[in-house]
């Protein structure tokens, strides 16, 4: 199994990292190249949006929710993001 990208933890059944910018703009334009990026993975994670802060959780649910290469991969692409 990979490992998780620096920053991003397990907890409970799912991968997560909160990401933080300076403005809103900056906020949606970092939700949307996620949303675009995890589409074409066909690996769509939960995202909580703030002013400025997004936090981002993975699982794979047909792998009964539990963290898998998935979801480490898809990490690791979100990270070359910023």
């Amino acid at each position: 199994m990979l490992k998780a990208p620096e920053g991003w933890e397990v907890i409970q059944d799912h991968l997560q990292k909160t990401f933080e910018f300076k403005s809103f703009l900056k906020t949606m334009s970092f939700i949307n190249a996620v949303a675009w990026l995890a589409n074409s993975q066909n690996h769509h994670p939960e995202m909580i949006i703030n002013f400025n802060k997004c936090i981002i959780r993975t699982t794979t649910h047909d792998a009964e929710n539990t963290v898998t290469d998935k979801d480490y991969l898809l990490a690791q692409a979100v990270e070359d993001l910023v």
